[in-house]
């Protein structure tokens, strides 16, 4: 099988809009707020805005905490990450009061590329609810026996069909762009891992699981 390779600068800069797209929506809110601010006399709409600045600001900083652990370097080569921050982070991210997120395992400290597996493994889980349910992550063994279980249940549960496509970094089109980069560096940090990721559609919910990959001998 071959693996379709994106470039690296054209990866670098996908991956740029993709954290841009997803900060720049709480980050006009802000501005928006701050202009009712300077325009405003009104004590209820003054209220209003600082109430949105503050939602906004929150919303923007959850995103850019978790685009920091999902997609940034976090630490030097080679670096491990606490279990324990990569679940605070995905909790600022996805649990509101549409969505639960449970979270089992240890609190350990983790390869980095493991950690950030995980957490894009959070991410596509979060997209196949959009109208919230809940989100199972389970995470077994230690070492190279490290395996992933997110599973999602609720209203309206959808996979889209391409993701599975570029998370095993088989493009349908033959080429990735900034909607689909997320899944496909998925892929990427999983093989990276030698891992190997499976999504699974079911009735009333998805399964994904992330698991060591079986070495061919040399």
């Amino acid at each position: 099988m071959t693996v379709f390779a994106l470039d690296s600068l054209d990866l670098a800069a996908l991956l740029c809009s993709r954290v841009c797209h997803d900060v720049i929506s709480p980050v006009g809110a802000i501005v928006n707020g701050l202009e009712v601010l300077e325009d405003e006399k009104d004590a209820e709409m003054r209220g209003f805005a600082l109430d949105l600045i503050k939602k906004s600001a929150k919303t923007a900083s959850a995103r850019l905490q978790f685009c920091r652990l999902a997609f940034g370097a976090a630490g030097s080569a080679g670096a491990t990450i606490d279990t324990g921050d990569a679940e605070q982070v995905a909790r600022g991210l996805i649990a509101d009061d549409r969505t639960r997120l449970e979270w089992i395992g240890a609190r350990v400290l983790m390869p980095k590329n493991k950690v950030k597996l995980l957490l894009n493994l959070c991410l596509i889980a979060a997209a196949t609810i959009p109208r919230g349910g809940d989100i199972v992550v389970t995470m077994e063994g230690a070492d190279e026996t490290t395996s992933f279980l997110v599973t999602t249940k609720g209203p309206n549960v959808r996979l889209a069909s391409h993701v599975a496509h570029l998370v095993a970094g088989e493009p349908e089109n033959g080429s990735v762009d900034a909607h689909g980069i997320q899944a496909y560096y998925t892929g990427l940090v999983a093989r990276a891992c030698n891992m190997t990721v499976e999504l699974s559609p079911g009735e009333g919910g998805v399964t994904l699981s992330a698991r060591p990959s079986l070495v061919a001998a040399a």
